[in-house]
């Protein structure tokens, strides 16, 4: 019997203990940023301080970011490795309005840094290459989807990242989404003594926000329509002459998601028409695609986080989606990928609440931190060694949907 495959196993255990290490032993350099990104929230396309944190690290360990990468002001990217398969691990790192790092991007920043990092430390060894990507504005700026029109994804073999959640889980429920902004132009009046002469603005956007409200009677299971007031008017007795809204239309695929916002620009106009009022709208320019989680590199993950003592799951096995968006979703389309969920709250605490903005700081968010780093770099690892994963990633990428333009 050829002892082959039991030399190559010890290769591929070798590789992974070795990342592993290299994880723990910048264990403190790695919790220290995340805590420095999770004191300082920044905004989409705002992310100086973390730009500027995380390629300084990687300054000093010598792997020469590109900073301001793809022509987007506050991503990075960095490489290492020659030849062999192409894989890339995402940092995100932009906070929530009010609530900071309540999605936990803390923890990505960070995992997806010490797995790059460990990665790069045995590129030479393992025959493989690593991007470690920087990419800002998640949190609805779409910072992916700009930085993949200027190529950024191009030549990889696959792409992932860990998201924080109170589970461990296979995947996020990521349906597509698209923002709007809504304009009515009415005609302002004297409340009392001329309300005739007027045309009520806001009577408009408030007739359009209930034809909605009817409207989700009859959408999908999976669809989601809501929507704000983002100007209402200047004072009580003044019939308001302009009004504003902003809208977001999600459905669970980005072909899908099309006929749905036609249906939603409908009900805005009628409002308009029934109130001698007018509507002006336009669409975010990026569009939010859903995600296509690769199974074979989702497999890797599993049997990886579980050599940390992590048992990730199947959120509809269980019943515990996490329903949200992400432009994560589009570079699924573009390159095979992954989305796992890695527990950093206690069970019932949901993402987007100050309490999880204080658990993607706690001892469980700094654990997530190494152990995200150690399962993505493992299953790097995977993908490096093994011609045959390799081969069914691809077969898998391959049957996915047609893109829908998701850029």
């Amino acid at each position: 019997m050829s002892s082959a495959p039991a030399a190559a196993d010890a290769r591929v255990e070798d590789l992974k203990r070795r990342v592993c290490d290299e994880v723990d032993r910048l264990a403190d350099r790695l919790i220290d940023a995340s805590h420095q990104i999770h004191a300082h929230p920044e905004l989409n396309y705002q992310e100086v301080f973390a730009h500027d944190l995380l390629t300084g690290v990687l300054d000093d360990l010598g792997l020469q970011p590109t900073r301001h990468a793809y022509g987007v002001g506050t991503a990075f990217e960095a490489r290492a490795g020659e030849g062999g398969p192409e894989v890339a691990v995402l940092c995100e790192y932009d906070a929530l309005p009010g609530i900071g790092h309540a999605c936990g991007h803390n923890v990505i920043a960070t995992s997806g840094l010490g797995a790059g990092l460990a990665l790069a430390a045995i590129a030479g060894d393992a025959g493989g290459r690593v991007r470690i990507m920087g990419t800002p504005a998640e949190e609805g700026g779409g910072g992916k989807i700009l930085m993949a029109r200027q190529g950024a994804f191009d030549g990889l073999a696959a792409a992932m990242m860990v998201h924080p959640a109170d589970a461990d889980l296979i995947r996020m429920d990521c349906i597509a989404v698209q923002e709007m902004y809504v304009d009515y132009q009415g005609r302002a009046a004297h409340a009392a003594a001329a309300p005739q002469e007027g045309r009520n603005a806001l009577d408009a956007a408030v007739l359009g926000y209930l034809n909605v409200a009817a409207l989700r009677q009859h959408i999908l299971p999976g669809e989601r329509i809501h929507g704000i007031f983002t100007k209402a008017g200047d004072k009580a007795n003044i019939v308001p002459a302009e009004t504003s809204m902003t809208w977001m239309v999600r459905s669970p695929t980005i072909a899908s998601l099309q006929p749905l916002k036609q249906r939603v620009l409908a009900c805005l106009e009628a409002s308009a028409a029934a109130t001698g009022c007018s509507c002006s709208h336009s669409w975010q320019d990026v569009t939010y695609a859903d995600m296509i989680d690769n199974g074979p590199m989702v497999a890797s993950y599993v049997a990886n986080a579980a050599r940390l003592g992590r048992t990730v799951q199947d959120p509809r096995v269980i019943g515990k989606a996490v329903v949200g968006s992400t432009d994560m979703g589009n570079v699924s389309y573009l390159v095979p990928s992954i989305h796992p969920m890695i527990k950093v709250a206690d069970d019932g605490v949901p993402i987007h609440t100050p309490a999880f903005a204080e658990f993607a700081r706690s001892e469980q968010g700094d654990r997530a931190v190494l152990d995200g780093a150690k399962a993505m770099a493992m299953t790097v690892i995977d993908l490096w060694a093994d011609a045959a994963m390799r081969e069914q990633v691809e077969a898998a990428f391959a049957a996915r949907p047609a893109d829908g333009n998701v850029l």
